[in-house]
């Protein structure tokens, strides 16, 4: 059987040897089926190796199906190079500079095949222009191509880098991935803060993960986290935006916020909300926020990046907000002033495309409009076309304790009604309205 040795170094300074083997699991032993996978991922499996080359669906899809889970995603591994496997399927793309890989297009579903990478100890990043890292080891290009079992170590955790050949339904496991399944626990490959150091969205990954499969992430694996945070802001701001989205758009955006917080990783993605809430502005919107679209996506309804994003930085504009009206600003110039200023902080960290940002920008508008209903307002109101999400932000801040309720349900109310009952609402709410009283004239005095 082969073994490979790996090396690392703990925090603790003790060196330690950890042996990875190969291991090979029957069908009869495993529960991944060829019934679960994708049509699309058992067509490129099969076309790859009539063509004479290895290819296994690899990670999260071994992963999910061996947790019992429906996979998101059939991403497979080759030997054959990425322009070899472009040329094997016309329906297939060639992208990324960092990495190269196939996209190979069936409709909606795209299959990912990626080529094996080689051993990182073996490029000389100075003459391999295959390979280039930064100053802070971050890894900038890496096409260096290998075998299978040199894939397997250089994938990040050892949960990731299971392989299941079509061939002759096999598991295999290089880095006692399956071991670690069994004990739910999250484990790199390697030495920690070197892997974390070659791309520190690992780091966010390690949390992903761990949010999603409520795995414990290994002591090893967790100790460098916090201390290694700040490397984050290295990682291109539109690269962390797509990070942003995974980890809170995916069903378990709570537990990934709480493990953000944990580990200091919201610092670099949102660092103005967090030095609003560390100043002591209350996070029960975010919470509210987060539980409402994970309650979303486990009913199988949409969510929109633009209202995760207005709620994430609403303690940022909160304080910037008071700050201004403080320093003399009326309260509308100062809200529009203190959304410029908290955007333009925020897309240095992540990016928001103006397709998001510009809806955001409607959504906390419009909470200064929603309590002014009276006349016509109302119906301009209700016709907005960012009408819909400004009325759930509502609700969440309702939620949340933020506002008194009431207006909340008013809207819902209103929403129901047909126009005649609606405008009986709205005279309703106009008799509530307090009148001002008129002052008496004072009786003209008689000589």
């Amino acid at each position: 059987m082969l073994k490979k040795l790996l090396s690392f170094i703990p925090r603790s300074g003790k060196k330690k040897v950890s042996a990875y083997s190969r291991q090979v699991i029957p069908r009869e032993r495993h529960t991944v089926s060829r019934s679960i996978l994708s049509e699309p991922s058992k067509k490129v499996l099969n076309r790859l190796n009539n063509a004479g080359f290895e290819a296994y669906l690899v990670g999260g899809g071994v992963r999910d199906i061996l947790l019992g889970q429906r996979p998101k995603d059939f991403d497979i591994a080759t030997n054959a190079t990425p322009e070899e496997v472009h040329e094997l399927f016309r329906n297939s793309r060639l992208i990324g500079r960092r990495f190269r890989i196939v996209h190979v297009l069936f409709g909606r579903e795209v299959i990912e095949v990626t080529t094996f990478r080689g051993s990182a100890a073996d490029a000389n990043d100075e003459d391999d222009d295959d390979r280039r890292t930064s100053e802070h080891g971050l890894l900038l290009r890496d096409n260096v191509y290998g075998n299978q079992e040199e894939d397997a170590l250089r994938r990040d955790f050892t949960i990731n880098a299971l392989y299941y050949c079509i061939k002759d339904f096999t598991v295999v496991d290089f880095a006692s991935g399956i071991k670690d399944l069994e004990n739910r626990q999250l484990r790199l490959i390697g030495d920690p803060e070197t892997r974390y150091r070659e791309d520190p969205v690992r780091m966010l990954r390690a949390v992903r993960f761990a949010a999603k499969l409520d795995f414990e992430i290994e002591p090893e694996t967790e100790a460098p986290i916090i201390e290694l945070a700040p490397l984050l802001t290295h990682i291109p701001s539109a690269r962390l935006f797509e990070e942003v989205l995974k980890l809170f758009s995916a069903g378990y955006g709570e537990a990934s916020y709480y493990k953000l917080r944990e580990y200091d990783l919201l610092d670099a993605l949102f660092p103005d909300t967090v030095r609003a809430l560390d100043a002591g502005e209350p996070e029960a919107l975010i919470i509210k926020a987060l539980q409402n679209t994970d309650r979303r996506i486990q009913q199988g309804k949409s969510v929109t990046p633009y209202f995760l994003y207005a709620a994430m930085l609403w303690p940022a504009l909160q304080v910037e907000w008071r700050k201004r009206q403080d320093d003399g600003e009326p309260i509308q110039p100062a809200l529009h002033q203190a959304i410029a200023k908290v955007i333009g902080r925020q897309v240095q960290a992540t990016a928001i495309p103006k397709r998001f940002s510009g809806p955001m920008k409607e959504i906390w508008e419009m909470q200064m409009r929603l309590p002014r209903r009276q006349g016509k307002r109302a119906f301009v109101t209700l016709e907005h076309p960012r009408f819909r999400a400004a009325y759930d932000f509502l609700l969440v801040r309702e939620d949340a304790g933020e506002i008194k309720p009431g207006l909340g349900q008013w809207w819902t109310d209103f929403q129901e009604q047909d126009e005649r009952g609606q405008e009986k609402m709205l005279s309703e709410l106009g008799a509530e309205s307090p009148r001002k009283r008129k002052r008496r004239r004072k009786p003209e005095s008689r000589a």
